[in-house]
């Protein structure tokens, strides 16, 4: 079982970096269980085949407009995953449903996908995430770590000794 995380966004404009953020967060606070391979995918557009190929689980962090508010967290699944992107939040999200449409074509695509999107307050040019995205950071770590867990990869301890899905 190989499982990708995979982090998402332009860390130069606030929120749209949260993708990337979170992970940096999770490989911080959680030790990495042996079959995960966690990557940040910036904006790489159709670069991302070859990163997300050959994985049975790709679970992919990013911010996503879903109406909740700033911060929300969402899980989405499989054929969820594309749909979300129509609305469009920023230009490598209008790569990531052609990039899973390829690697469909070229049989590719994993077996399962995970998408974590939180949604962003601001996106203008700056570092680091709103106060608003950085309080729901825990809720997106803990998340990411659920989801390894429920791909049959035993959960790693946070840097604190506790279990990861406990969050």
């Amino acid at each position: 079982m190989r499982v990708l995380v995979l982090g998402l966004g332009n860390i130069l404009l606030t929120d749209e970096g949260l993708g990337v953020r979170a992970i940096e967060d999770y490989r911080a606070q959680c030790e990495v269980p042996d079959g995960v391979d966690v990557v940040d995918g910036g904006t790489a557009g159709m670069d991302l085949i070859d990163i997300i190929a050959g994985h049975d689980v790709a679970i992919v962090v990013d911010a996503i407009r879903t109406g909740k508010g700033p911060g929300a967290v969402v899980v989405l699944h499989d054929d969820e995953v594309p749909a979300v992107f129509r609305q469009g939040l920023s230009p490598h999200q209008l790569g990531l449903p052609d990039v899973l449409a390829a690697m469909a074509l070229l049989d590719l695509r994993p077996p399962k996908l995970i998408l974590i999107g939180t949604e962003p307050l601001e996106i203008k040019p700056g570092i680091g995430v709103s106060p608003g995205v950085e309080a729901a950071m825990p809720t997106v770590v803990a998340t990411i770590a659920r989801q390894v867990a429920l791909a049959g990869i035993p959960p790693g301890k946070t840097s604190h000794g506790n279990d990861a899905v406990g969050l």
